[in-house]
């Protein structure tokens, strides 16, 4: 953390995932002005937002595995350019169908470069480390997500909702050359051996990618779908239900892989790797429900500005902004048990 390639390598990971966050907010903001402008019905704007979320849940596990087996920056790398190339397509849309196969798009490269933030954190900085880095990328990535409302209040009002998407561009120019002038290449050496030297039982677990993606696309296209349809109407039925059978059948194809699995499922066997996991879901969809229903709330039922709604969350953010870091290096001191159980009840 104390040398310039250490802070480089935080800077591209920070910047990176915060794209992603930044982007999983700020059009809530944008709303208003992007459906009275492309003439957008209801259900325009719903896929706006969840198209988005779709891609980026359906894909995650995929993106992480690419990573592993052919190299972390790499396949980060290829992310952000994928996630900014989508971004200006956002930008450029003169339709709502040109805009939501955008913001599709753009999932899918969120997909691939969210995961390589964290895995290029874990296998960068010397265990000692490890701890505060992961929470500053944590707490400073998740400042973006908070500063969604006003920066994109800002822009909107100063410019135009096209502006949000075109951000991403000097920030994704930021992120390719501090990640090639700091961050160090690595992977899952035993997966890039085994994809060398041509062994069948260690092939890419692509089967175990589609019925990922499957799974996590089809219970959420579900639960996106229910709100507009009803939880009774077949197209909710049909994809829940091809949602939860990829599931069962991902879980028995990669216990029946075992190490060459894209999730081994031998890691649940830990209590506190499953414990964690849980509670991570737990914390972060507390986390983005509040950002975004918080930010709706404001502007549709109290009728505040875009601009001041994002005021409102300000002393949030910079609470995360100062005390992300710290609190990273006193999970390290002290374990992370007890700021894992005050965090949440504060």
């Amino acid at each position: 953390m104390s040398t310039a390639a250490g802070r480089g390598t935080l800077l591209a990971t920070v910047l990176a995932s915060g794209m992603v966050f930044l982007d999983s907010t700020v059009v809530n903001v944008a709303l208003p002005r992007l459906g009275s402008e492309l003439h957008a019905t209801v259900a325009d704007l719903q896929w706006t937002v969840n198209g988005y979320m779709l891609m980026l849940a359906a894909f995650v596990l995929l993106g992480g595995s690419l990573g592993d087996r052919f190299g972390r920056r790499r396949i980060f790398l290829l992310g952000v350019i994928w996630f900014t190339a989508a971004s200006v397509l956002c930008g450029l849309a003169q339709g709502t169908g040109w805009l939501i196969g955008a913001r599709f798009l753009q999932g899918a490269g969120g997909a691939l470069l969210t995961p390589g933030s964290l895995s290029v954190l874990q296998a960068s900085f010397h265990p000692d480390d490890r701890g505060r880095a992961i929470g500053a990328w944590s707490g400073l990535s998740g400042v973006s997500t908070a500063l969604g409302p006003f920066i994109g209040g800002w822009l909107i009002d100063a410019f135009s909702w096209r502006w949000i998407f075109f951000l991403n561009l000097p920030l994704a120019v930021l992120v390719v050359l501090s990640a090639l002038r700091w961050v160090p290449e690595s992977r899952d050496e035993a997966a890039s051996r085994t994809r060398i030297e041509g062994d069948r039982r260690r092939r890419f677990d692509v089967a175990g990618g589609l019925l990922g993606a499957l799974a996590l696309g089809g219970i959420t296209y579900a639960l996106i779908d229910a709100t507009g349809r009803g939880f009774g109407s077949p197209p909710v039925w049909g994809s829940a239900l091809l949602g939860l059978v990829a599931g069962v059948a991902f879980v028995l194809l990669e216990r029946r892989r075992g190490a060459a699995a894209m999730l081994p499922t031998e890691l649940f066997g830990s209590r506190l790797f499953s414990v964690l996991n849980i509670f991570t879901v737990a914390i972060y969809a507390a986390l983005g429900g509040f950002t975004f229903f918080f930010a709706v709330y404001l502007q549709n039922v109290l009728g505040w500005s875009a601009l001041l709604t994002g005021v409102a969350l300000l002393p949030w953010t910079l609470l995360m902004l100062v005390g992300s870091a710290r609190a990273g290096a006193l999970s390290a001191r002290i374990g992370p048990r007890l700021p894992l159980a005050v965090g949440p009840v504060l």
